[in-house]
């Protein structure tokens, strides 16, 4: 598919609020298992670099570069770096394709919630394997699912911010579900040596629930996902204050609970 990515959420600071709560521990699990002393990591789509950084404490002393497409993300993933102290990542904004990286410069080629966002994610990996040292190096991804959320209570609110944020995500030319096609996607990519697993976040405590619900009432009022669905006409205003009010009464349940599932790859190259 032509035209260049677009990324669905925006910069916005209830997206990277949201960015920041990830940490290796409930968003790269999967991955620590392959993880020691030494490696050089490249973090691909890294954001505001906190889980980057938390990625660099299991490598040091190995290097840990960190790219993105923004740049104003990356000032502030540089930011953080310098807060905490990391002395081993190191952060640059481009297209992790086109920026010159150096081939099977990695031992690790990483991207959270990266693919979903892309036209081209079988291209995707294989330029993240290209990466990836050519004696064993690592390509590792986890990306959403949209499709397979699920929550309770039901609210015909929340259906239809999830269709909204689907149709959304498809208009541009994307994949919301991409989850569960990455191992689908990795042997289109010539990856052969592939372990899949799936994981959860799940959000059931009042403190959970308050946090979430709050970060996607604003996402569909104020953030860039709001602009789009207003412009490409999936969605009044009106419509979309409804569906932040739909968040914030299922937040408000004893009994609420909300589920995101990813899917997972590790490939060794």
């Amino acid at each position: 598919m032509s035209g260049p990515d677009v990324y669905t959420h925006g910069h916005h600071e209830a997206v990277l609020r949201s960015h920041r709560w990830r940490t290796a521990e409930n968003s790269a699990a999967y991955l620590l298992p392959h993880l020691r002393p030494g490696l050089d990591l490249l973090d691909v789509g890294c954001g505001p670099g906190t889980l980057t950084v938390d990625l660099a404490a299991r490598v040091a002393p190995g290097r840990v570069t960190g790219v993105d497409a923004a740049a104003d993300v990356v000032a502030v993933a540089t930011d953080h770096a310098r807060t905490v102290g990391a002395t081993n990542v190191a952060f640059a904004a481009g297209d992790f394709r086109t920026m010159g990286l150096a081939p099977g410069g990695f031992d690790v080629v990483h991207a959270h919630q990266v693919l979903q966002h892309l036209r081209e994610p079988v291209e995707a990996l294989r330029a993240m394997a290209s990466l990836a040292r050519p004696d064993g190096g690592l390509v590792a991804v986890r990306d959403g699912d949209y499709a397979g959320m699920t929550w309770a209570p039901a609210d015909p609110r929340l259906e239809r911010w999830l269709a909204v944020y689907r149709a959304v995500a498809t208009g541009n030319g994307a994949e919301p579900d991409a989850g569960r096609h990455l191992l689908g996607w990795a042997r289109r990519a010539g990856l052969d040596d592939v372990a899949y697993s799936t994981s959860t976040w799940t959000f059931a405590t009042p403190d959970d629930r308050t946090w979430w619900s709050e970060t996607w009432a604003e996402r569909i009022t104020a953030t860039r996902l709001a602009d789009q669905a207003l412009d490409h006409g999936l969605a009044t205003r009106a419509e979309l204050d409804e569906m932040a009010a739909g968040w914030r009464a299922w937040a408000g349940r004893d009994d609420a609970v909300f589920t995101v599932v990813h899917g997972e790859i590790v490939a060794r190259v």
